[in-house]
């Protein structure tokens, strides 16, 4: 296993405090093995294999587990003498789990952490059973910084410009990186995990029964990640494939598809009337590779995925991500996180003065003091114009000054 440093630091400063664990995000980004890291760490600070105990219930062997059997099972599971730590991987898949966590932490000397792959594990049962007792943890495909250390294991080429094209191409689904895959294998594996998503957690989950219409929504959605668009937007789309499907239909499908973690909804901020806008907002995708996978891999669209790349970044990285109105022009990210704010465009190329002047320009025209960045993949990108920084998207990927 290739560590993962930042979560293990960040959920283990709440080893041995009254917070559930609880970590969430798409299918294959790593939560199980990150909470084996976890077991390891716990192992290394001395305590006795006996007190951890690990369950996986995306196994078929647990098919028939009720949360009361649950209950038992790990109550009789219990040290008698010391904490026992609580493992329960894809625990959303026991029906009441929330009730045996609670349960557990009420009347055991438990430290549980979870792990769930659609937003049940965020919903109304966690606020009324779990109020003020748990702590969440969004665990995200492999960071650009995170898929380089992958990338050491088993290649010695490359560098970080150069490697931005293949991780812009791959993704970051950590199983893709464990060896050397071609497109072609890398995108099978990553359909497969697409597949499971979309039918485990969102056709079954929600008994939809027309997935075809699911999956032309998932079609538009991937192929307009970068650009603005409403249910309405969709609907219109629809109609002139001759297709109807009401508004409402639309947004229960891309509330479906947020929930699992495959779309992340990035709404509109008007910079000047510092208020968020509730139309035409913005969609980026957990991963790369997933529009890849089903679309196949189109180099018009790496301006979109660089993009999409950044935004995960920045989210990753604890900042709240709108995309900017001011006035007439659009800038690609309003950044906040604890009073601090940046504002970034991002551009594959500037290569000519019109590009320039759209890219500084409208970040010229903010006037407020907080950091701008203008990042592009140029490699002779750098410096500063007019205070707007230019970086190369892999330098700012792999800096820590955000």
């Amino acid at each position: 296993m290739i560590s993962r440093p930042d979560y293990i630091k960040k959920i283990l400063a709440y080893r041995d405090t009254p917070f559930v664990k609880i970590l969430t995000g798409v299918r294959r980004c790593g939560k199980s093995t990150i909470m084996k890291m976890l077991m390891d760490e716990l192992l290394k600070s001395g305590v006795e294999l006996e007190r951890i105990i690990y369950y996986n219930f995306d196994s078929l062997e647990y098919e028939d587990m009720t949360g009361k059997k649950l209950f038992e099972v790990l109550k009789g599971q219990l040290s008698s003498v010391n904490k026992t730590y609580i493992f329960l991987d894809e625990i959303q898949e026991i029906k009441s789990w929330e009730r045996v966590v609670n349960s557990l932490m009420s009347d055991c000397d438990a430290d549980i952490y979870v792990t769930g792959s659609n937003s049940r594990m965020m919903s109304s049962e966690i606020s009324t059973y779990l109020t003020g007792r748990y702590v969440s943890f969004r665990i995200f495909p492999l960071s650009f910084s995170e898929y380089l250390d992958f990338r050491k294991e088993y290649t010695t080429t490359g560098k970080p410009h150069a490697e931005l094209v293949r991780y812009l191409q791959f993704g970051g689904f950590p199983a893709i990186h464990l060896r050397e895959y071609t497109k072609e294998e890398a995108y099978t594996i990553v359909k497969d995990i697409y597949n499971s998503t979309i039918f485990t957690d969102i056709v079954k989950r929600n008994k939809i029964k027309k997935v075809d219409q699911l999956e032309r929504i998932v079609k538009y959605t991937f192929d307009n990640v970068g650009n603005t668009f409403s249910a309405s937007s969709i609907s219109k789309y629809l109609k002139s494939e001759r297709r109807t499907l009401d508004n409402e239909t639309i947004y229960n499908y891309l509330k479906n598809l947020e929930g699992a973690y495959i779309l992340n909804r990035c709404p509109r901020y008007d910079i000047k009337g510092k208020e968020l806008l509730k139309t035409q907002e913005k969609f980026y995708l957990a991963d790369p590779a997933l529009r890849y996978s089903i679309l196949g891999y189109n180099a018009d669209s790496a301006d979109a995925m660089l993009e999409n790349i950044v935004y995960l970044e920045l989210v990753r990285r604890g900042y709240e991500v709108c995309v900017g109105k001011y006035d007439n022009f659009e800038v690609d990210f309003v950044a906040t996180r604890r009073g601090e704010k940046i504002y970034v465009q991002v551009a594959k190329e500037i290569h000519s003065e019109k590009t320039a002047e759209r890219e500084y320009g409208q970040l010229l025209d903010i006037r407020d003091n907080y950091p701008k960045y203008v990042l592009t993949t140029d490699d002779y990108a750098g410096g500063n114009y007019q205070g707007i920084q230019t970086v190369h998207i892999a330098d700012f990927l792999l800096s820590d000054e955000t």
